[in-house]
């Protein structure tokens, strides 16, 4: 039966990462990995000769030994678990990508582009990407990305120009979200997971983050494409209200409050998201000088008024596809965590693979080349399931260097194919951008960043 989970879950994660040759969406094979996975482990209880206590962090030997109720018991609190820890993640970033859409609906990122005077094409490529680099530590790369986007098209007329600038924000936006707890969705995850605390993630990553941002882009300012400046355009732009950079200001403190409010109550992340989201909301709904009430939708009119709610409209914005994607992820990754298969995989790598990093000082002595090798795949697949799969098979505890480097690996390798991050294959949308063009003139601007900010890790980890 383990076999034929491993398989269901080897065949799902193929449609995922062939999303754009079958054209079916990645939630699709994802929802269905999660439910045929958690089936295969109900329908083979009896056969399974041990489980994962994930809740304790222990491998139980002599699970074959337990009664059926005792079995089905531990499966169901094992599956609650699971999903109490995937509900933590997905109600945080619900809140997270309300509070962007709402900063989106009074226009307030339009006061960005009023940042943006110069023509000179370096002077621009070091704006967005410096931009990139500070919104998705904020907002997560994946917004930050879509943001700068929209702006750089109504900036950059000429589509080659643009398609070299969109590279190096995919570079720089994955660079940001990787040192910020609420950056990167992977990020995210091991933070909401107790694996990583703000203090030190940002002391360890910074420095490696912002070398993979700064190197690329630095290389990249003496191409021939970014010599000169821009054509100019005499286009009338409406200059961004007052209340649009109110929001602006109010939603991204808002986010970054919530590191603040984890830090002083001890309570879980998504505590202060929602926090966040009711305050900004609240200022949302006065400023459109709206009655609305978000909880009332007994009667027609209500129905009518929900349409000039600025809540309302961004709640039906947000993705809600991506949401289901990471929650049918998560849970099949749980399914084999719990069956001790991620658990005994990891002991396997670190047998085969050569100890390069001595001077980690995690208890099982993980190498170095494993977590970077965790960050080239992260290129090819998705690296929420990578991440979501070292969280059941390494077992550190808090802060060790081990998950910063993953959080750093798995975050910033994307950045070498276009489709090895969220933010990239976004991008790929929004500029139609080819696969091979990507990989032909930015993915060794992305693999020179990644090594540069690695190496950059090594040092800086001895520091603490």
């Amino acid at each position: 039966m383990e076999a034929a989970i491993i398989l269901v879950f080897v065949l799902g994660y193929l449609a995922i990462t062939m999303e754009h040759s079958i054209k079916i969406d990645k939630l699709i094979p994802a929802l269905v990995m999660m439910a045929i996975c958690w089936a295969l482990v109900a329908l083979g209880l009896e056969t399974f000769p041990n489980w994962f206590d994930s809740s304790t962090h222990t491998l139980i030997d002599t699970f074959s030994g337990f009664t059926s109720d005792e079995k089905k018991h531990l499966m169901e609190e094992t599956l609650l678990h699971h999903l109490g820890k995937t509900a933590e993640i997905l109600v945080f970033l619900l809140g997270a990508m309300t509070i962007v859409e709402i900063i989106d609906y009074f226009d307030g990122f339009a006061t960005i582009k009023g940042f943006i005077t110069t023509k000179k094409k370096t002077k621009i490529l070091w704006i967005f990407a410096i931009l990139a680099f500070i919104l998705s530590a904020i907002i997560d790369n994946l917004t930050a990305t879509i943001v700068l986007i929209s702006i750089l098209q109504k900036i950059v007329k000429e589509k080659e120009v643009r398609l070299y600038y969109a590279g190096l924000i995919i570079i720089a936006a994955n660079a940001g979200g990787a040192w910020s707890p609420i950056g990167d969705v992977t990020t995210t995850m091991l933070w909401i997971g107790n694996k990583v605390t703000t203090g030190h993630l940002v002391g360890y990553l910074f420095l490696p983050s912002l070398l993979c941002m700064a190197v690329p882009t630095f290389i990249a300012s003496f191409l021939p494409i970014f010599k000169g400046e821009l054509i100019s355009e005499d286009v009338e732009d409406k200059k961004p209200s007052k209340l649009s950079s109110v929001m602006l200001y109010l939603g991204l403190g808002a986010i970054v409050f919530v590191p603040v409010f984890k830090t002083v109550t001890h309570l879980p992340p998504y505590v202060g998201m929602m926090l966040s989201l009711a305050v900004v909301a609240v200022f949302a709904e006065i400023y459109s000088k709206s009655k609305f009430s978000i909880t009332d939708l007994d009667s027609e009119e209500s129905d009518e008024q929900a349409h000039h709610s600025p809540v309302h409209h961004s709640l039906s914005k947000i993705e809600l596809p991506s949401i289901l994607f990471f929650l049918g992820i998560l849970m099949a990754v749980a399914a084999l965590e719990s069956l001790g298969i991620l658990f005994g995989f990891a002991g396997g790598l670190q047998e085969m693979m050569p100890m390069m990093g001595t001077e980690i000082h995690a208890g099982n002595g993980v190498s170095d080349l494993v977590v970077i090798l965790l960050g080239v795949g992260s290129a090819v697949i998705d690296n929420v399931p990578l991440v979501a799969a070292s969280l059941g098979m390494f077992h550190e505890p808090t802060d060790n260097e081990l998950w910063h480097f993953i959080a750093f690996s798995a975050g910033t390798g994307g950045s070498m194919l276009i489709i090895g991050s969220a933010a990239g294959v976004v991008a790929m949308g929004m500029e139609k951008i080819d696969f091979f063009w990507y990989l032909k003139k930015i993915a060794w601007l992305a693999l020179i960043g990644f090594i540069v900010g690695s190496a950059a890790f090594m040092v800086t980890r001895t520091l603490f």
